[in-house]
């Protein structure tokens, strides 16, 4: 089977939407874009000045092949106001709508907002908040969902597995990690993994006692009702979750015990720390955080990331951008 990337690398080539870069002035974003614009997988959006770049970006910008937005130099930017003032519905006046546009994260997600580009995506230099909070309020969440959550895809040769919440809820009540879960499995069956939820605890079917282990398994409750298809099991502890031999013992009775590939953690203690440790001591390629839930494609970096996690995380929005575009003309 061909790898994850390599999968969606093809099937986002077809339609190339235009995914927003705000740090511009990052050597691993703009290594990440050369990448992607020489490729022609794309068409990268930078937020800055062409002139402000190496000769080779420059380059490719005389291309086509790179483009260039900035606040200082949009005719747009009397709509983008007005656009942002009306979104926030009386929150923000026009002379603080124009102020948080001088932001570049601000910036870039009103742009995507307003369909001038497909996705974006920034952290490698701004925290999560400098990246979420913009997406918040201003593409907000789908309809019909009260939270978005953040989740890892990881990947070694092969093996793929999804891990959340990761990056946003910090101690989730049983509602919310049953959302994540189902958000999680959309995530998974999006990328080619045919999802088996495994909802994370320090215990495995009643081996503990405690109320942090009340709340995952009222979760495994409310998503079977919820989504009756998918294939969820807990409370798990990791072990029982992917080894099949601790699985027989601690689980023998449960459809994904020994076989998860969708991890969901209690709280983003567990899952922050998790993804880590199998990323660093595992080995595993780990992208993320992928903001699942929201109306249009925004996704964050760690600020610890590589010019290849830049370049993976936005394959990933791309191919979002697409779905999401797909399921708009269904």
């Amino acid at each position: 089977m061909a790898d994850l990337f390599e999968r969606v690398k093809r099937e986002v080539k077809k339609g190339k939407p235009s995914i927003i870069f705000p740090e511009s002035d990052d050597v691993r974003v703009l290594e990440a874009v050369k990448q992607l614009a020489q490729e022609d997988i794309i068409v990268p959006i930078l937020v800055g000045k062409a002139e402000q770049t190496s000769k080779d970006i420059q380059e490719l910008a005389a291309e086509h092949k790179i483009l260039f937005m900035h606040p200082e130099t949009d005719e747009d930017m009397s709509s983008m106001v007005k656009a942002l003032v009306a979104r926030r519905n009386g929150k923000t006046n026009a002379e603080q709508a124009a102020e948080w546009l001088k932001d570049p994260c601000y910036y870039g997600t009103m742009l995507v907002y307003m369909g001038r580009a497909d996705g974006l995506v920034s952290g490698a230099a701004h925290s999560t908040a400098e990246t979420v909070r913009p997406a918040l309020q201003i593409i907000k969440a789908q309809p019909g969902k009260k939270r978005i959550s953040g989740s890892f895809i990881l990947v070694k040769g092969e093996k793929e597995f999804v891990f959340a919440d990761c990056g946003i809820n910090i101690s989730p009540d049983s509602q919310t990690l049953a959302e994540i879960a189902v958000e999680s499995a959309e995530t998974a069956t999006m990328f080619g993994i045919n999802p088996k939820i495994a909802m994370l605890s320090f215990s495995t079917k009643g081996s503990a006692k405690d109320p942090s282990i009340d709340k995952v398994t009222e979760a495994v409750k409310i998503v079977k009702e919820q989504a009756p298809d998918l294939m969820v099991d807990g409370e798990l502890q990791f072990d029982a979750a992917y080894v099949p031999e601790v699985a027989a013992k601690k689980a023998p009775d449960s459809p994904i015990a020994g076989k998860a590939n969708v991890f969901v953690f209690p709280n983003i203690d567990a899952g922050n720390i998790g993804y880590k440790m199998v990323q660093r001591l595992g080995g595993y390629t780990a992208i993320g955080p992928i903001l699942q839930g929201l109306n249009k494609p925004v996704n964050d970096l760690s600020r610890g990331c590589s010019a290849d996690d830049v370049y993976k995380l936005a394959l990933i929005t791309a191919k979002q951008a697409l779905n999401a575009a797909q399921t708009q003309n269904a």
